[in-house]
C-alpha cells in the first residue's frame, strides 16, 4: 500500500483515477451484457428474414470537390412509391440494416481489403489523400494467421523488426531503423498505451504511420507509430464461440477459447459486445507456461449525427521471462546447446494485470464538419523474476548469474485528445483541415529491483532447482520513476489547388516536462521543462483516381532523459533528440480490389546523448550523436483476382551512426535494424466449388542478419521462417461452424529475431500446430 500512495503522490490530485472502481463497475456492466446471451438463439432466424436491401461496398472518401455522403447506418430507408392498393413494405430496422452491411463488406474482407481507420491519420480521409505512409494489416489477415503479439502481426509490414522485447515481456518494434520497447508508440485507437503486450483477442486490425509522427502524436521516435483498433460493437445479433488446440510438440500442448458476442440494445441505436478470452499453454522451451485471461465489454451509440463508443480491457498475465540464448565473441556463433535449453530457471516468470478505458464521441455537423473528443485510460501492474547471465564460459560451460528481479511495477498513461476536421472552400481553393490539441500524463514506476549473487551454473550439463527467487533489494536501483508530461495544440492544412494537386501544411505547438531518476533515497537525473514548434509540409499529385504520388517533410521530437545517474542532472539546457525525414512515394487502390504503397525516405536523427569523462575525471554529457536511416519500402494488400488474395512486402533499411565522440560507434549499423527484409502470403478461396467454403494459404517471412549490439561484435544471421493455413466453413444442422488448421514455423527453423547484447538473444517460436473450431451464432 505505501507503494501505491508514493506512486500517486508523484501525480497532481486532479488527475487521479479509482481504477478500482471503474473495474467494478465496468465488470458488472459485462455481468449485465452476458443476460442477452439466451437471444442469441433467434439471431440467425432474424438474419433469414432480411427484406431487400441495397448496401454500397465499401468506399474511400469521395473527390474533394464533392461533399461526403453519411455513412449507411445513418440513413433512413425511403420505401418505394406504391400502388394505391398494395402498402408500403416496412422499412428495414437499424439491426437489419446493419446485418445487411456486414455481409457487403465480408467479401471485401476476405479478399484482404485494406480499409484504414480515421484514428490514425486523425481524419477519414483515403490513403491516396495523404502525404504519409500508412500500412495496414487488415482483419481477415489476422483471423487467418493468428499472430500471438504485435512483432508477429508486423511480419506483414516492410521495414520492422523486432528489438528488445525484455525478455519477451514488452512490445519492441523498429521501424525505419527506430524504436525501443516501451518508446510511447503503440497506440489503442489513436491513443497510447502503456501495457507490455498490445496485441490481443479485443484488436480487430493493426495499422502503422511510418516516419516521424509528433505532428499528430506529440513526443515520439522518427520511425512511426503502430494503432490497433479495437473490434467495434455492432447493431445486429451475432457472435461466436472458439476452442483451440494447440502444440509445439508431443508434450508441450496448450489451449484457448474465445467468446465474442455483440448486438443492439433496444431499437435506438445504443449495441454492446463482450469479448472473453483465456489460454493456458505449455512454453516451447525446457520449462515455462503461458496464462492469460481478458475481458473485455464494450458499448456503442449510433446516432444520426453523433457515435459515442466506450470499451474497457481487464487483462491478467504470467509468462515466461526469458532471455534467450548466448553467442560466442570468439565464433560469433550461438551457445552450442538444444535450442530448447533455457539458461535461467523455471521461476523465471513476469506476471501482472493490466487495464484500459476508452471513451470517445464523434459529432458530424454537417456533410463537411465534424467533432471527435476522445480519451483513454490504461494502466498496468507487474513483478518479474529474472536470473540474468552475467558471463559464460563457452569452452567448459561454466555460467555466472545474477538472481534478479522486479517488484511492484506501475505503469499508467492518461491521454485526451479533441479535433475538428472538414473542409470549406478559400475562393476556387478547397480546404481540408483538422486541428485541436491532445494531452498526456505517463508515469513509468519501479519500485523494488532485486539484486543477488548467486552460485556458479553450467550449461553443459544443467542442474535446475536448486535456488530459489531472489530477495535482496538494491536501494540505489529501486524507485525507477520516469514521468512525462505533455500539452499541445496542432492543425493540417491540404489545400486542393486543382482535382489532382493538393498541397498539405501543418503544425504542433507542444509543452513537456519530463522527471526520471531512481533510488532510495530518490535522485533525480532528469529535469526537462521544453516547448517546442514542429512543422509539417507535403505534396499529393492525382495521376488518376486510383494512383498518386505523394511527398513529405515531417519532423519529430524526444527528450533525452536517464533514470541512471551519469554525473549530470539533464535539465532545459540539454537539446532533445529530433528527427527530420524526406519522403517520396507512389500510392494505389486499383478498382477497390488491391491496394499499396512504393515509400522511399530520407530520415535523420540528432542530438543523441553520449557521456563522455575528460581529463579530470568528471563526466560530461553531450549530444553530438547522429543516426540516418535511408530506405526503400514496398507494400500491397488485396485480391488479385476472386479466387487470389495477397499481402506482401519488401523493406531496404540503411540505418547507421553518422556522428559520435565514441569513435567505436562512429558508422557502425543500427543495433537489431536488418537491412533487407521481405514477405509475401498468398490465400485461395475455392467460393462453391465445395459443399462448404474452403480457403487455404501460406506464405514467409524473410530478416536479413542484423547487428546484435551497438559496436557490431557479431551479427544475428538472416532468417526465413514460412506459416500455412487452412478453413473449411461448413453448416451443422444449419448453423456455421469453421475449422481452422494452423501451422506456424513450418519447417522449426531455429532463428535469433533480436539481441540486447552477445549473453542475452531471443529465440523465435519453435514449429507450433494448431487446430481450432469456432461455432458462429
Amino acid at each position: 500500500m505505501k507503494v501505491r500512495a508514493s506512486v500517486d503522490g508523484l501525480r497532481n490530485g486532479s488527475r487521479r483515477h479509482r481504477a478500482g472502481e471503474s473495474r467494478a463497475g465496468l465488470l458488472i456492466g459485462a455481468v449485465v451484457l452476458l443476460a442477452e446471451f439466451p437471444s442469441l438463439t433467434t439471431s440467425a432466424q432474424a438474419q433469414s428474414a432480411l427484406p431487400p436491401v441495397t448496401v454500397e461496398a465499401p468506399a474511400q472518401r469521395p473527390r474533394p470537390a464533392r461533399a461526403s455522403e453519411q455513412p449507411s447506418r445513418r440513413t433512413q430507408a425511403v420505401p418505394r412509391r406504391q400502388s394505391a392498393g398494395n402498402p408500403a413494405p416496412a422499412p428495414p430496422t437499424l439491426s437489419e440494416r446493419a446485418a445487411a452491411e456486414a455481409a457487403a463488406q465480408q467479401a471485401a474482407k476476405l479478399g484482404y481489403r485494406a480499409m484504414p481507420s480515421a484514428t490514425t491519420l486523425r481524419s477519414g480521409a483515403s490513403p491516396l489523400d495523404t502525404s504519409q505512409a500508412v500500412n495496414v494489416v487488415p482483419e481477415q489477415v489476422l483471423k487467418d494467421q493468428l499472430p500471438r503479439n504485435i512483432d508477429d502481426a508486423l511480419i506483414n509490414i516492410s521495414g520492422i523488426t523486432q528489438t528488445n522485447t525484455l525478455a519477451g515481456s514488452q512490445d519492441a518494434v523498429i521501424r525505419r531503423g527506430f524504436g525501443d520497447n516501451r518508446d510511447g508508440s503503440i497506440m489503442r485507437n489513436g491513443m497510447p498505451l502503456v501495457q507490455g503486450r498490445s496485441f490481443n483477442a479485443a484488436v480487430e486490425s493493426v495499422e502503422v504511420l511510418k516516419g516521424p509522427a509528433s505532428l499528430l502524436y506529440g513526443i515520439m521516435d522518427p520511425g512511426g507509430i503502430v494503432n490497433t483498433i479495437s473490434k467495434r460493437p455492432e447493431l445486429y445479433q451475432h457472435g461466436s464461440v472458439t476452442l483451440l488446440g494447440s502444440a509445439f510438440s508431443a508434450s508441450k500442448t496448450g489451449a484457448d477459447g474465445l467468446l465474442d458476442v455483440t448486438g443492439p440494445i433496444g431499437d435506438q441505436g445504443l449495441a454492446y459486445r463482450f469479448i472473453g478470452y483465456g489460454v493456458s499453454e505449455d512454453y516451447w522451451r525446457n520449462f515455462g507456461r503461458h496464462r492469460e485471461m481478458l475481458v473485455a465489454p464494450s458499448l456503442a451509440w449510433y446516432g444520426q449525427d453523433t457515435t459515442v463508443q466506450l470499451n474497457y480491457e481487464h487483462r491478467e498475465f504470467i509468462y515466461p521471462f526469458d532471455r534467450g540464448t548466448a553467442f560466442n565473441p570468439v565464433t560469433k556463433a550461438p551457445l552450442a546447446v538444444p535450442a530448447t535449453r533455457r539458461l535461467d530457471e523455471p521461476f523465471n516468470n513476469t506476471w501482472g494485470t493490466s487495464d484500459l478505458v476508452q471513451a470517445s464521441v464523434e459529432h458530424r455537423f454537417n456533410q463537411d464538419w465534424k467533432l471527435y473528443a476522445g480519451y483513454s485510460y490504461n494502466t498496468e501492474t507487474f513483478s518479474a523474476n529474472q536470473l540474468r547471465v552475467t558471463g559464460i564460459n563457452f569452452t567448459t560451460g561454466a555460467e555466472t548469474r545474477s538472481n534478479d528481479g522486479t517488484g511492484s511495477s506501475l505503469s499508467n498513461v492518461s491521454y485526451g485528445t479533441s479535433y475538428i476536421s472538414g473542409a470549406f472552400w478559400l475562393g476556387d481553393l478547397r480546404n481540408e483541415v483538422v486541428f485541436g490539441g491532445d494531452g498526456q500524463y505517463r508515469t513509468i514506476y519501479r519500485d523494488t529491483l532485486i539484486r543477488q549473487t548467486t552460485p556458479a551454473f553450467n550449461v553443459y550439463n544443467p542442474v535446475y532447482g536448486l535456488i530459489g527467487p531472489g530477495t535482496t533489494a538494491s536501494n540505489t536501483d529501486s524507485a525507477q520513476t520516469d514521468k512525462l508530461g505533455q500539452w499541445s495544440l496542432f492543425a493540417q492544412d491540404t489545400l486542393h489547388l486543382t482535382e489532382r494537386l493538393a498541397l498539405v501544411g501543418g503544425v504542433r505547438y507542444m509543452d513537456y516536462d519530463q522527471i526520471a531518476g531512481r533510488g532510495k533515497p530518490f535522485n533525480t537525473n532528469t529535469n526537462v521543462s521544453q516547448d517546442k514548434v514542429l512543422p509539417l509540409g507535403g505534396a499529393i499529385f492525382k495521376l488518376t483516381d486510383q494512383i498518386s504520388l505523394y511527398a513529405s517533410y515531417t519532423q519529430s521530437l524526444k527528450p533525452n532523459s536517464t533514470i541512471a545517474p551519469i554525473g549530470v542532472v539533464i535539465d532545459s539546457n540539454v537539446a532533445p533528440e529530433e528527427g527530420v525525414s524526406y519522403e517520396t512515394g507512389v500510392k494505389f487502390d486499383l478498382n477497390k480490389r488491391i491496394s499499396g504503397t512504393l515509400a522511399l525516405y530520407d530520415l535523420d536523427k540528432k542530438n543523441v546523448q553520449t557521456t563522455k569523462t575528460n581529463s579530470v575525471g568528471d563526466v560530461e554529457l553531450h549530444t553530438v550523436g547522429r543516426a540516418h536511416s535511408r530506405g526503400v519500402e514496398l507494400d500491397v494488400t488485396g485480391r488479385l483476382t476472386d479466387s487470389w488474395a495477397l499481402i506482401g512486402s519488401y523493406g531496404y533499411t540503411d540505418a547507421r551512426v553518422t556522428a559520435s565522440e565514441d569513435l567505436t560507434l562512429l558508422g557502425k549499423k543500427l543495433q537489431n535494424v536488418a537491412m533487407n527484409t521481405a514477405s509475401l502470403y498468398l490465400v485461395y478461396d475455392f467460393g462453391t466449388a465445395l459443399p462448404g467454403q474452403l480457403r487455404v494459404g501460406g506464405g514467409a517471412r524473410y530478416v536479413g542478419d542484423r547487428p546484435g549490439d551497438s559496436i557490431n561484435t557479431f551479427f544475428l544471421p538472416s532468417y526465413v521462417v514460412a506459416d500455412i493455413f487452412a478453413t473449411y466453413e461448413t453448416k451443422h444442422q444449419n448453423t456455421p461452424v469453421i475449422y481452422q488448421f494452423n501451422v506456424k514455423n513450418l519447417f522449426d527453423t531455429v532463428y535469433y529475431p533480436s539481441a540486447v547484447n552477445n549473453l542475452n538473444v531471443a529465440i523465435g517460436d519453435a514449429r507450433r500446430v494448431s487446430l481450432s473450431a469456432t461455432v458462429k451464432f
